[in-house]
């Protein structure tokens, strides 16, 4: 899968489906089902190392869960997080993590989240010949609609190749894909209206979030009685 493949499929109108996952066994299942982008996930520090949030994953962690995930694809296109450390740093930080993670974990293409870093970051790391996943959104109840058309606007002509559209809704979410010619894709709080999603495997296997010990005794006794 390619960048190009994936701008046609949204001029085809053809949905493009995307899958976080954290290691080399978790890629080869979401790779040999054919998804279009197969992401290495900072949420792998919360769902599957317990810290409290993504912000306790460090570019070191990212860059050994990028090169597993990596090794287990072989046609998806790859992603990876940049983690919030080296974004909070400024911009030269999240460049040289961003070449790490593209020249030696392997990562096809980096996400950002555009409302943890500098204005131009986006900018510089597609300007270092990296390209951007960039991630930006509202959990409004009422979104400002012209203000996510801007700023997706703005990440497009930033050099962002792909959107991830967080809580879009189906006011906002149709505004921005209209707008912009690049691919918008939606996790959190993504429809229809966008031009894919994505969503971690543990949530579609339904292994996360974990099960109380109630659903667990329910199981136990079910199965027992058949």
């Amino acid at each position: 899968m390619t960048l190009p493949a994936l701008r046609q499929m949204k001029e085809d109108g053809r949905k493009i489906v995307g899958v976080v996952v954290y290691d080399y066994q978790m890629a080869q299942i979401a790779d040999r089902a054919g998804v279009d982008i197969v992401s290495a996930g900072d949420s792998v520090g919360v769902n599957m190392w317990g810290h409290a949030t993504e912000s306790d994953v460090t570019l070191d962690q990212m860059a050994l869960v990028c090169e597993a995930v990596r090794r287990g694809v072989t046609r998806a296109l790859v992603s990876c997080d940049i983690p919030l450390g080296p974004l909070a740093e400024g911009t030269d930080a999240a460049v040289r993590a961003a070449t790490r993670l593209a020249k030696e974990a392997g990562a096809d293409i980096v996400k950002v989240d555009a409302g943890s870093s500098s204005a131009d970051t986006v900018r510089a790391i597609a300007n270092a010949g990296i390209p951007v996943w960039a991630q930006f959104g509202s959990d409004a109840a009422k979104p400002d609609v012209e203000r996510l058309v801007r700023e997706a606007k703005r990440l497009e002509s930033d050099g962002a190749s792909l959107l991830d559209f967080r809580y879009s809704g189906p006011m906002a979410g149709p505004e921005v894909v209209r707008a912009v010619s690049i691919p918008v894709i939606g996790g959190l709080g993504g429809g229809p209206w966008l031009d894919g999603r994505v969503r971690a495997l543990v949530a579609a296997m339904a292994i996360w979030p974990p099960p109380s010990a109630t659903q667990l005794i329910g199981t136990r006794t079910s199965a027992r009685s058949r």
